[in-house]
């Protein structure tokens, strides 16, 4: 976001951003865009009809750069056999006792 140009976009402007573009977005800001998560999928991406995909990263820690980095990682090792994000979200989760988790979803299309 800060290298396009994009900081200060409200979250709304971000995800009409990254659809048109065609980008899979990757935030530790994860709430609006995922929905409540695996139980409860939504959020500005549910609001797209097609997407190209949502990386979560998130920590029970305090999260710095350097865990954002080693989280990334474990994002893209699962990524590795994955074809694509479409419609999807991949989460990263660190518990308080360091062990981390993955966890890909769908983020079906909101109709109403």
């Amino acid at each position: 976001v800060r290298d396009r140009g994009r900081l200060g976009l409200k979250d709304w402007e971000l995800m009409e951003y990254v659809v048109q573009e065609d980008f899979i977005l990757v935030t530790r800001n994860a709430q609006d865009f995922q929905g409540a998560g695996k139980a409860n999928p939504g959020g500005l991406h549910g609001s797209a009809e097609v997407h190209a995909g949502l990386i979560c990263l998130d920590s029970a820690l305090e999260m710095d750069l350097d865990l954002q980095q080693e989280l990334f990682k474990h994002a893209l090792n699962a990524l590795v056999n994955v074809p694509d994000l479409i419609n999807q979200a991949l989460e990263v989760y660190e518990n308080e006792d360091g062990l981390i988790s993955v966890n890909l979803y769908d983020i079906p299309p909101y109709h109403s």
